[in-house]
């Protein structure tokens, strides 16, 4: 299979409205994709045509070959899904769950093995209600295991939760790349998904407007890297006359942009040559957050949710 997904020209219309204004991407199978955008770019109404809730207005989408519209009932039985603050029967226990999903899908799988694999072992016996939001997500992910999936949409799987629940849900993911599934992942940790994606897409207002490797996201559209000294910004004013690479001074930083990281030695003897008082010194690269930012806007908790129809 050449790939696990392929959209071409996806539009979707709702009256007047375009959430989706003709996109293209693909994924390869075996690896983690991120879809990115801010609230009402058209993400969720992505993911909902990609997994056969939601009918496209026109365009081509195929999920593991199939039409998720048209296939829906096959192609359901070859993906999982976890949904945004996954919620379950609060009186029912993991080991209970796994064994209720196995039932409606007519597997099989071995419910202790499943949950050792979400690292939730310990918790089989405990009711929904009283375990963690970490552990719940953790449940969520094991539940869209239980049909052996090709492809898992995971949306959103680690909001809310503290770091050492959400490194627990990355280690997850890296496992189900080490056993050769696709993973869809939404999020609006941009973190995690420069940690966690082999290629990443940014979707705003239905257009993606940036798609690779985070990598080459952030070459592409970020800035240069950066050394940066504390200082006043007489040592701004210096270094301009001094040294051809931009300077700029901010909050009491001056950061100059560096053309190649061999450019900062020259640069810290011009800083020395001064003779005027400075502290510490750093190095600064962009990451996908500040390409976010750039291209999109700032955000906030809740800026990369995404609700309504769009």
């Amino acid at each position: 299979m050449a790939s696990a997904i392929e959209v071409r020209g996806l539009t979707k219309r709702y009256a007047a409205v375009t959430a989706v204004a003709g996109i293209d991407f693909s994924v390869a199978p075996g690896t983690v994709f991120a879809f990115l955008g801010p609230n009402g770019a058209g993400k969720t109404t992505t993911t909902e045509i990609l997994e056969g809730l939601r009918r496209a207005t026109s365009g081509e989408v195929r999920v593991l070959g199939l039409d998720p519209w048209a296939d829906g009932t096959a192609l359901h039985r070859r993906i999982g899904v976890i949904p945004q603050d996954f919620r379950f029967f609060e009186k029912i226990t993991p080991k209970e769950a796994v064994e209720y999903y196995a039932a409606l899908f007519g597997t099989h799988p071995d419910p202790p093995d499943l949950l050792r694999r979400v690292e939730l072992p310990d918790k089989a016996g405990a009711r929904f209600d009283t375990l963690s939001g970490g552990q719940k997500q953790k449940l969520g992910l094991a539940l869209s295991l239980v049909n052996d999936p090709e492809i898992c949409f995971l949306d959103e799987p680690t909001t809310g939760l503290d770091p050492h629940a959400r490194r627990a849900i990355w280690e997850v993911i890296r496992g189900l790349k080490r056993e050769g599934r696709t993973v869809f992942l939404t999020t609006h940790y941009l973190e995690e998904a420069e940690l966690l994606a082999d290629r990443v897409a940014i979707i705003h207002h239905g257009r993606i407007i940036a798609s690779g490797t985070p990598t080459e996201i952030i070459q592409a559209h970020g800035r240069p890297e950066r050394l940066r000294v504390r200082a006043a910004p007489a040592l701004a004013d210096y270094l301009r006359q001094h040294l051809r690479e931009p300077v700029t001074a901010t909050d009491g930083f001056v950061d100059v942009e560096l053309a190649d990281s061999h450019d900062a030695l020259r640069v810290l003897s011009a800083v020395q040559a001064s003779g005027i008082p400075w502290d510490d010194f750093s190095t600064l690269r962009d990451h996908l957050e500040d390409v976010f930012v750039r291209l999109v806007g700032p955000m906030d908790d809740g800026a990369l949710r995404e609700g309504g129809s769009a």
